[in-house]
């Protein structure tokens, strides 16, 4: 099984994989962040995007490399990825839906004061992330056209990562 942590930046999606991940026997995250990274060290580049999802070989790569290594370990693969683009979504659900892969989606949601907030307050990445910022709008806009409808809500406006990954996991071992 995949649990597919969806949301913008910000949303807490990297700090509750990590957290689902301890409360779900055999499970394992799989940052599909990681598949983009490589088409980007690839040389000479692929032509120029503002964001790999963008180059088609991404969305059945991830899928591939989601298949592969559930078939070597079994279990259940967190993965912690926005995907804003409709298309994208369906284009990733459906190949793991022919691989007989089933997925549990859920969208980390916050306000919108609140992500900024933690923009903002970012230690990791650093405060105000340009990146971070320009996806507030394409969130909103997917929440209010078809991610809401497509995944299970988990509101993290007022929830500390740690119970938002318990309510996860609550619904995952249902």
């Amino acid at each position: 099984m995949i649990v597919w942590l969806n949301g913008t930046h910000g949303a807490g999606k990297t700090t509750t994989s990590a957290l689902v991940q301890r409360l779900i026997p055999d499970s394992r995250v799989f940052d599909a962040e990681k598949v983009g990274e490589t088409l980007m060290d690839i040389t000479p580049g692929l032509p120029a995007t503002d964001n790999f999802q963008h180059w088609p070989p991404w969305r059945p790569l991830v899928v591939e490399t989601a298949r592969h290594v559930l078939g070597y370990t079994g279990g259940t693969l967190v993965m912690p990825m926005t995907v804003l683009v409709e298309e994208y979504w369906r284009e990733i659900s459906s190949g793991l839906a022919r691989h007989a892969i089933p997925v549990r989606h859920f969208v980390l949601h916050a306000d919108e004061e609140t992500l900024r907030a933690r923009i903002a307050g970012d230690t990791v990445i650093g405060p105000n992330s340009p990146f971070r910022l320009q996806y507030l709008e394409p969130y909103a806009e997917a929440a209010r056209t078809w991610l809401h409808r497509e995944a299970e809500v988990v509101d993290t406006t007022h929830l500390t990562p740690a119970e938002a990954a318990e309510r996860i996991a609550k619904v995952v071992r249902e």
